[in-house]
């Protein structure tokens, strides 16, 4: 499946177009109910399995899940919330195929079940669940009993990743067709387990029609344009990053110079206070070190083609005249930290200045001091913020956004919790950084920075800590290289 992810809306669109070109509502459903039968038997031998059918399509799946399953052999009892003389369409006629018995939902249904099927709810619910179908969802998580989810665990916000109410935490989660963004975005995504993505037979054509702007982060969305040395290639031609230190947290600057080097920046430059050159330059011996007086004279010479500012550089206006000047010289920009802090009073100013070959790397802290608290999903609110600032926005967290000002996304979801540790921030700005040096475009190098932080953390693992992070690179790209 490609890495394309839909909105609700869009996914409903991408089903009338199927169904406008000769697929049947019939025949997507008992597809959909395959793979949901399939992922059971795969997962779980034959025992009693309880089928949670709401009153909607995906009540409709579970009822062919559950036809499927007795085939093969499974003990299964059948709960429905509503009446089945109240079903229409296809979910109808699929109820029409089951045979056995249809239960009233109650938590009764679990009882002596070894795996829950939940097809109570899609992911279009916009409110919280209630009644019987509240009590079977809080039943579940008292009892643990694994659940197998159609579409998504019942009360997660497919568009959003929100839990409303309550959700079951399902072993796994069966989508069709594409990812939707509640299988990416937090919490949603911890209410998934692994999401099985099965092909019911939407054609790829319709996405040409329905032109999602979202993406989950796989190299495929950026790997052509990714700046490998060329035979014929040399140093200068792979890009000069500047990175602006301070002279207090002096380590920021020296891993994200370290992260543009390993990433591909062909040179790397830390401009720093006067009185901390003696400390970088006891850094790494390949990054050069030169002072902050030395600035506008960096910023003249069209070699050096992105700074990256915030990492350890202090607040306050010297670092925010730095940034102007910087983006004034029409320099590849990454805005992260310190360099986002020194505007929470003047966003109006930074955002004037911004062009869309600038990267703004906040957390969700730095976030809302330049845009405010702004509310819905993450991914609504990256998306806006680059709109916003005219810029790319890359909001971090564990569902990392990134966002174009023409409206493009994606979600990233490879990132392990062990890059919670201090300066693998740094480390980001840095790689971005280095790519942009190297040739790519701020979304494109936003993208690829956050997917391979995410990829080398991973590859370290237990006890990571930020000085690991470009160290482990060569070993990620390696697996990229073509």
């Amino acid at each position: 499946m490609g890495p394309e992810v839909l909105s609700v809306a869009e996914m409903y669109r991408a089903d009338a177009l199927a169904v406008a070109g000769g697929v049947t509502g019939e025949q997507l459903m008992e597809a959909a109910g395959h793979a949901v039968a399939r992922e059971v038997r795969r997962r779980f031998p034959p025992c009693r399995v309880a089928i949670l059918c709401g009153p909607g399509n995906n009540g409709g799946d579970g009822f062919v899940a559950a036809r499927l399953l007795e085939r093969a052999g499974y003990p299964v009892r059948l709960a429905l919330l509503g009446d089945v003389v109240n079903l229409k369409g296809d979910a109808a006629r699929m109820a029409g195929r089951w045979r056995g018995r249809v239960e009233p939902l109650t938590p009764a249904v679990l009882d002596g079940a070894g795996v829950v099927v939940d097809a109570l709810f899609g992911a279009g619910l916009a409110r919280p669940p209630g009644g019987a179908a509240a009590e079977v969802i809080a039943e579940l998580g008292l009892l643990l009993l694994p659940v197998i989810a159609v579409d998504v665990p019942s009360g997660v916000d497919g568009d959003t990743g929100a839990i409303l109410g309550d959700a079951p935490d399902a072993v796994a989660t069966v989508t069709f067709f594409r990812k939707k963004p509640g299988h990416l975005l937090l919490p949603g995504r911890l209410k998934c387990g692994e999401v099985v993505v099965a092909d019911i037979g939407i054609p790829d054509t319709v996405l040409a029609e329905v032109e999602p702007p979202v993406a989950e982060n796989a190299p495929s969305l950026w790997a052509k344009a990714f700046p490998w040395p060329r035979a014929d290639g040399h140093k200068y031609a792979r890009g000069h990053v500047v990175v602006v230190g301070g002279a207090a947290m002096t380590g920021a600057a020296r891993l994200a110079a370290r992260a543009a080097r390993r990433v591909g920046a062909g040179l790397a430059t830390i401009a720093a206070p006067p009185e901390a050159l003696a400390v970088y330059r006891a850094g790494d011996p390949g990054t050069i070190v030169v002072s902050l007086d030395d600035y506008a004279a960096l910023l003249g010479d069209p070699r050096k083609n992105a700074v990256v500012l915030g990492p350890g550089g202090g607040t306050g206006e010297p670092m925010r005249a730095r940034v102007l000047a910087a983006l004034k010289a029409g320099k590849a920009a990454v805005l992260d930290a310190d360099a986002l802090t020194s505007f929470a009073d003047a966003p109006r100013e930074l955002f004037k200045a911004l062009s869309a070959n600038a990267v703004l790397t906040p957390h969700d802290g730095e976030f809302a001091r330049l845009f405010g608290k702004a509310g819905g999903s993450r991914l609504e609110r990256a998306r806006q913020a680059a709109g916003r600032a005219g810029a790319v926005v890359l909001l971090k967290g564990a569902d990392t956004v990134v966002a174009h000002p023409d409206g493009r996304a994606v979600i990233n979801a490879n990132a392990p919790p062990f890059l919670a540790t201090a300066g693998s921030g740094d480390v980001l700005a840095g790689l971005i950084g280095g790519l942009l040096a190297a040739g790519m475009d701020a979304f494109d190098g936003a993208a690829c920075g956050v997917w391979l932080h995410g990829a080398a953390a991973a590859s370290v693992g237990p006890g990571l800590i930020a000085e690991d992070l470009a160290d482990a690179l060569p070993r990620v790209l390696a697996h990229l290289h073509p």
